[in-house]
């Protein structure tokens, strides 16, 4: 069994200290090494570079140790057992790395835990300690305890190294909401001040949870946790084993006395749907090109939308059924997400498989252009597995959907834990339905052309309507206030610090013609100032065609540029269900939405 020790050192100074204990080394040189990424999370993190020292004994003997590579270091040999111990710097506030100070602690076993070649298979025994200067913390881990109490600092275990990473740490003065769902505990963990309706969480994730079971026939695991970061204004989750890490806004929870759901707490109800749904699509349903890796390099493969994009189809739409939102909302989210989508002229350079390949170094290492360049397998996929459910329902009428697709992935991959080959989805797909769907993958999977949406939601009952936007505001949807104007300058503008600056051009829009540029900073047109206070007063006022003089500050150089008003594109969705619908459509819509059936 390789012994892992982990105590927070110093958190004014963010350092972890790890020691690895290793009963019977390579007597030729014991290998070890960091992973260089995380499961969930398609770009290379490098979590080599936190370590900041690094010492090794055999037998209480000091021995050397040498770096070669970027993750990887050789201990000199030794019969044993061997002792490495190292420091982590731990300030990554996000959901990936690790994180310490004098208010929480956080990790990811990938980025603190070594792995110690040709012992990955041995099971791992972690002994978790408190901080010596800061008294009445807790531990929240799905780690399987092993002498320690629940939420309580001591032993775990893990069945081996994989294993040992797929359970994140927790630790503070944090507060938890508990529930059971289809007869398994779980718990939100609250780190961070809030002032959340505990009560409203707990029923709504209960509602949630067991709705997702129904839909793969109970769940996977003993126990669930949702760790959750609550801050000021950020947003994000990344899945684990039988967990999620999550972080979100204050806004984002439900308050006491709450009515309905705000669009924050629709969209955190959306995020939790989405991690708790990897439960069984990446975590079990899991790609062949990751459960073969060992982590040290990229897993290129086509299917990430086949990961992403179906639980991005999933998550609302498991809140709906649920009962947590009504349809209007869900169709809401629908047409934002297709809106984002429309809004992205990257869309017709780089198809879904290959937005899924490059993952690694375009989706995750966005810029400037990245929406003149890219797709997003997230959204899109999304759009593409709604065109695929709606197809089934239609063209089986009504005898096979997704949830039959899913059933049988999870019957033939996930519960067997083979892992799944690029492609199978659609093979599956096609198997469950009895279609010939080879022409609709193609040209979704291999092809840029757009999801047939408008065509197939007018089938069941929803109106499908695609028009400019109505302001600078505007993300789609229903609702939208009525904004003047039409004009489009074929920009995204951000504000740092009061000043306007350009953030994106759009290709071929006015912007880039008149050859401005990200990073510019907007200062007046055709003399008069303009700021981050009145920019939206002016574009509401400006026409298409509309010649304009331009002042920009570019490298702390004033510009005079000559920029044409563009037209805004039709590039806004808006969903609604049809006000009278025949008989067969009002069935097939109730089949899907669980929607009360139009008049």
């Amino acid at each position: 069994m390789i012994q892992y020790h982990i105590r927070p050192a110093d958190p004014g100074a963010h350092l972890f200290v790890v020691r690895c204990g290793i009963p019977k080394p390579e007597k030729t040189g014991q290998l070890l090494a960091l992973p260089a990424w995380l499961p969930g999370s398609y770009l290379i993190r490098d979590f080599a570079r936190h370590i900041v020292s690094m010492r090794a004994e055999c037998s209480g003997q000091p021995i050397a140790i040498e770096k070669i590579d970027k993750q990887s270091w050789r201990c000199e040999p030794c019969d044993g057992p061997m002792v490495i111990e190292y420091e982590v710097y731990a300030f990554d506030e996000s959901v990936r790395t690790a994180y310490l100070d004098n208010t929480r602690g956080f990790f990811n076993g990938s980025a603190v835990f070594l792995r110690v070649e040709g012992q990955e298979a041995q099971a791992c025994h972690v002994q978790i300690d408190a901080p010596e200067s800061i008294a009445g913390w807790r531990v929240a881990t799905t780690l399987t305890l092993d002498g320690a109490a629940e939420w309580g600092f001591g032993g775990y275990r893990a069945a081996n190294y994989a294993e040992l990473i797929d359970h994140p740490v927790e630790m503070g003065d944090f507060d938890v909401v508990e529930f059971e769902a289809a007869g398994v505990p779980h718990a939100v963990v609250l780190s961070g001040r809030h002032d959340a309706d505990r009560s409203r969480l707990a029923t709504d994730l209960a509602k949630l949870c067991e709705t997702e079971a129904v839909l793969f026939g109970g769940l996977p695991m003993s126990r669930y946790l949702f760790l959750t970061r609550v801050t000021t204004g950020s947003y994000g989750g990344l899945e684990h084993l039988d967990s999620t890490a999550l972080i979100c806004a204050r806004r984002d929870l439900p308050c006491v006395g709450m009515k309905g759901t705000t669009e924050t707490y629709r969209n955190f109800l959306g995020l939790c749907s989405h991690e708790y749904f990897h439960l069984w699509n990446v975590k079990r349903i899991a790609p062949a090109a990751v459960i073969e890796s060992d982590l040290s390099r990229e897993a290129h493969f086509r299917d990430l939308w086949a990961y992403e994009g179906v639980t991005s189809y999933y998550d609302d739409l498991l809140v709906l059924r649920a009962g947590l939102i009504t349809p209007a909302e869900y169709l809401e989210q629908i047409a934002r997400t297709a809106t984002r989508v429309w809004r992205t002229p990257g869309r017709y350079k780089q198809s879904l498989a290959e937005s899924s390949f490059d993952a690694w170094t375009k989706f995750y290492q966005q810029n400037e252009n990245s929406p003149n360049a890219i797709v997003s397998y997230y959204a899109k996929g999304a759009l593409v597995v709604l065109c695929l459910d709606l197809k089934l329902r239609l063209e089986t009428d009504g005898a096979c959907s997704m949830d039959d697709v899913m059933g049988v992935m999870w019957q033939r991959y996930g519960q067997t834990k083979t892992p799944v080959p690029d492609g199978e989805l659609e093979r599956v797909a096609a198997e469950v339905s009895g279609l010939n769907l080879g022409a609709f993958f193609d040209a979704m999977l291999r092809g840029t052309e757009d999801p047939p949406l408008a065509e197939l939601l007018g089938l069941f009952g929803v109106s499908a309507k695609l028009e400019a936007s109505r302001g600078p505001s505007d993300r789609g949807g229903s609702g939208q206030p009525q904004v003047a104007g039409t004009a489009d300058p074929g920009w995204q503008t951000r504000t740092e610090q009061g000043r306007l600056i350009v953030a994106q051009t759009i290709q071929s829009g006015a912007a880039q013609q008149a050859g401005i540029n990200p990073g510019d900073e907007l200062v007046a047109c055709d003399g008069m100032r303009l700021s981050a206070d009145n920019y939206n007063e002016w574009l509401a006022g400006s026409r298409p065609g509309q010649d304009q003089t331009w002042h920009v500050f570019r490298d702390g150089q004033l510009l005079a540029l000559n920029m044409r008003m563009g037209e805004r594109a039709a590039d806004t969705w808006r969903l609604t269900t049809a006000a009278e619908v025949p008989a067969d459509v009002a069935a097939r819509q109730q089949a899907w939405l669980g929607a009360q059936p139009a008049g």
